[in-house]
């Protein structure tokens, strides 16, 4: 019997990178202004529970209008 727990876990693993770091993604799908920022947070404090909602709630937020003077 060949060793399948590689191809078990495979999608669990894509699963969870996918939703660590959704918050990148939406900004990317969105062009947000402040997209580095945006994917430093979730990189560096994606892992607790309050900078991923952060990230997530920054990267959904419509971005304020350039006030050109």
């Amino acid at each position: 019997m060949t060793n399948l727990w590689p191809a078990f876990f495979l999608p669990f693993f894509g699963f969870g990178l996918v939703m660590y770091f959704l918050p990148s993604i939406v900004a990317l799908a969105r062009s947000k202004r402040d997209l580095a920022a945006i994917v430093l947070l979730n990189f560096f404090l994606g892992w607790t529970l309050i900078g991923w909602v952060v990230a997530l709630v920054w990267a959904v937020k419509n971005d304020v209008p350039a006030v050109v003077r």
